[in-house]
């Protein structure tokens, strides 16, 4: 276990950090046109953050106590396949729900 003084420092020098980001982009280049090839780039900056975001929860899972488990790959399989086949979000999201609570009920 941490100290509360490094915790308070790591806390402190994260949020720094991230408004120092935000205040980059906001207060320095917000007036001004961005290179193209930048705002190419930053295009995929949700497509490249929803999987760090997602992969946990489903390779490792709290629900499960950090083990794998069939329902929750079943439903992101299910999802891949419905958001590649369809290419609509809502039925992608839609059809991963029911695959997870069916699959839960199967499986326990």
């Amino acid at each position: 276990m941490m100290d509360s003084a490094t915790v308070w420092t790591v806390i402190i020098l994260l949020g720094l950090g991230s408004y120092a980001l935000r205040f980059f982009f906001i207060g320095i280049v917000g007036d001004r046109p961005l290179p193209p090839w930048l705002l190419r780039h930053l295009r995929y900056t949700a497509v490249a953050i929803l999987p760090g975001l997602v992969a946990p929860l489903v390779l490792w899972p709290a629900a499960t106590e950090g083990e794998m488990d069939p329902a929750r790959l079943t439903a992101a399989a299910v999802t891949v396949v419905v958001g590649g086949w369809t290419r609509n979000i809502i039925a992608a999201i839609l059809s991963g729900g029911a695959a997870l609570y069916l699959m839960l009920y199967l499986v326990g």
